[in-house]
């Protein structure tokens, strides 16, 4: 089975995604705390042994397409959060300087979000909502 981030997409959420993606990182990065395990027969610190947690092909590939969900999720959400933040009575530059963008850069995304991910009654809506395009 190919893994590829539209199959894992359609059986991830964003945080699920991300705590997987955290998991899997955490078990190939060497970490010491993750990577050594205790044998219960002895109570003495020699009995701790580091474990190979080297990620097989499969984790890895997961891992990668991951990445690329947790990716498209996150810029998916943005989205809600700029509506929401526009409900609330934020302006563009403040939109802007939340994202770490221009206000105009902000603005764009957000249009091109809702084109991308709304029908047409509710990306009119947005962009009613998202007024005019910010003065430069």
């Amino acid at each position: 089975m190919s893994i590829t981030p539209e199959t894992l997409e359609a059986e991830f959420s964003l945080p699920t995604a991300a705590t997987r993606l955290d998991f899997l990182s955490r078990r190939d990065s060497g970490d010491t705390a993750l990577n050594t395990v205790h044998d219960a027969d002895e109570d003495d610190w020699s009995s701790l042994k580091t474990i190979d947690t080297s990620l097989d092909t499969y984790e890895a590939l997961e891992l990668l397409a991951l990445g690329e969900v947790v990716s498209r999720k996150a810029h998916d959400s943005q989205l809600i959060g700029i509506r929401a933040a526009l409900r609330g009575g934020a302006d563009w530059e403040q939109i802007g300087t939340a994202l770490g963008t221009s206000p105009d850069t902000a603005y764009d995304s957000f249009q091109e979000a809702v084109s991308r991910q709304l029908d047409a009654d509710a990306a009119a809506a947005a962009r009613e909502l998202a007024g005019t395009r910010p003065a430069r």
